[in-house]
């Protein structure tokens, strides 16, 4: 078959960075989608496991799921059984998102899933590839994201 991409391309990091971005994506998404789940809910739960229960204007902060995204991803992760709301004691306003156990149970498989993802995405690399590979990538977005801001929103 011929390749259908122009040999002025094929060496360009930002071409090889996109294509490989999107393998990235599809992988991760077909194995969230696998365990029935989306990235944005393996993004909750994880919050919720590193810092607890938390409002949901905090947990839009620290996963970077928009606030307009985030309603609509604890009303998915509350019909599971995997989050529970609860009156905010501070502020009855408000709600304080727990993670449950089913939710515990549901971070993990999700875990385990990216996991096989991240084996499967850089499976021709070696150990040490794998590991220079991780650190200049986080080089670059480091680097780019204190010259533009927030982060992207990867894995919806």
């Amino acid at each position: 078959m011929e390749n259908p991409t122009p040999a002025s391309w094929e060496s360009l990091p930002s071409w090889l960075l996109t294509q490989t971005a999107g393998h990235a994506h599809r992988l991760v998404f077909d194995g969230f989608a696998s365990v029935g789940a989306r990235g944005y809910h393996y993004r909750l739960l994880a919050t919720l496991a590193e810092f607890g229960p938390a409002s949901q204007a905090a947990l839009g902060r620290r996963s970077g799921i928009h606030v307009s995204d985030m309603v609509a991803t604890i009303n998915e992760l509350a019909d599971e059984g995997l989050v529970e709301r609860a009156p905010d004691p501070a502020d009855r306003r408000r709600n304080v998102i727990s993670m449950t156990t089913a939710g515990k149970r549901q971070l993990r498989r999700l875990e385990k899933e990216l996991a096989e993802t991240q084996e499967r995405l850089l499976e021709p690399l070696s150990t040490e590839e794998r590991q220079r590979l991780t650190e200049l990538l986080s080089t670059l977005l480091d680097h780019h994201n204190r010259r533009t801001g927030a982060p992207e929103e990867p894995w919806r």
